[in-house]
């Protein structure tokens, strides 16, 4: 992770010179992307950590959290949260069991389909997540590292390998209202 100072060399620099002296130079790029992307990750990811601590949240509870107080209701389907954060049930069904145990969301029969669960946000969970949010938007968001134009490049980079990969199709869908 974050390094207390920084290193003489790019460790990522000296993959790729290893990469292309064992003869891998097909690939040699490619693991560059790669390994790049992934660093990246963890340097963003150790700074949202860093902000969420104070709030006892990790990303992704924030992320449900997040979701459930931008709809209308405060609540969604459990169905509809798996398909909007993109990851698996069971992730979501562990986080949301974590949150409700601390009180900042509720599971609920879902009133019109008896099969489904509703998480709904608490009075507790819609304060923690608006003064977590402000945190991030100073700490994270306003200033993620990178100049407007590089910011705006690299979003369309990657959206454009996203489509590619079949997350989302082009035109962009409207979403559904929440």
């Amino acid at each position: 992770m974050a390094q207390s100072r920084p290193l003489p060399v790019d460790p990522l620099a000296e993959a790729k010179r290893q990469w292309l002296a064992h003869g891998w130079t097909d690939a040699a790029d490619g693991m560059t992307v790669v390994t790049s992307v992934m660093r990246a990750q963890q340097l963003l990811l150790a700074r949202v950590d860093a902000t969420l601590k104070p709030f006892a949240l990790s990303f992704a509870r924030y992320e449900v959290l997040r979701l459930l107080a931008f709809s209308r209701a405060g609540s969604l389907p459990l169905s509809s949260v798996v398909a909007r954060l993109q990851v698996h049930a069971t992730t979501v069904t562990s986080t949301a069991e974590r949150l409700v145990r601390d009180g900042l969301i509720v599971r609920a029969p879902h009133p019109y389909d008896g099969r489904a669960a509703l998480l709904a946000l608490t009075d507790a969970g819609r304060d923690l997540v608006e003064r977590a949010t402000e945190a991030l938007n100073a700490d994270v968001f306003a200033d993620p590292g990178l100049s407007r134009d590089d910011a705006a490049e690299l979003v369309a980079i990657v959206a454009r390998m996203r489509k590619d990969a079949g997350d989302f199709t082009d035109p962009r869908p409207q979403p559904e209202a929440l």
